[in-house]
This record gives structure tokens, sequence and C-alpha cells, in this order.
């Protein structure tokens, strides 16, 4: 079985053009993820948040970069609040406590690089 094959399995094609926004749909009361990629060194995750729905703080041992696609989300890093709307983007270092909530709807693409 080639890689293209092994990738499609689990839902994205390569080598073929999608938007971030349409791979992705909100279910009510609940955050979906979806994984794009994960490889040793890191991974792509899409998120859609239904309004009110949270990720409690928690770390993690790599850093990350958020960027939200839709809608507006709040972040909340090392004690900091930040709300961000689509085209906006914030790194989240390593180590560092943060949380994420969804004020109203919205979706985000998580990369994390270990």
């Amino acid at each position: 079985m080639n890689n293209r094959k092994n990738h499609e399995e689990k839902g994205f094609e390569t080598a073929r053009t999608f938007s971030f926004r349409d791979i992705i749909d909100y279910a009510t009361g609940a955050i979906v993820s979806k994984q794009v990629i994960k490889k040793d060194r890191g991974n792509v995750t899409l998120f859609a948040f239904d309004q009110g729905e949270e990720l409690s703080e928690h770390t993690s041992p790599y850093d990350a970069l958020v960027q939200v696609i839709e809608g507006k989300g709040k972040i909340t890093l090392g004690g900091r609040e930040y709300s961000l709307v689509a085209g906006e983007g914030i790194i989240m270092p390593a180590n560092v406590p943060h949380a994420v909530y969804a004020p109203e709807r919205f979706k985000m693409v998580l990369t994390m690089i270990r």
C-alpha cells in the first residue's frame, strides 16, 4: 500500500487542495477535532468548537501555533486572555499553562512542533 492510500484512509488525500473550514463541521454542545497530519516531529489538528465549549487549562511539552479560521475564540495563556478572530493566530510556548474557550462557534488549526 502506498503513502497516498494510507493518508486517504485517515481522511485526507495528499497532493489535493482543500479548505480547512470546509473539512470539519460543528457539533451541538461539543468540540470536534480532526487530525490532518501526524508525524514524529509534530502534527496538525483542526478543531470546531460549539459556543460555550472549552478546553480546560493544561500544558504541553511542545510549542504550538493556533490559527483561528472561522469565528472568534479566546485563548488563556500564562494567565493572560487573548481574543482571536478569523485570520489571527498565537504561538503557545511549551510548558506554559493554556486554555481555549468559545464565546461563539469557532474553528481553529493547531500546529504542534516537537
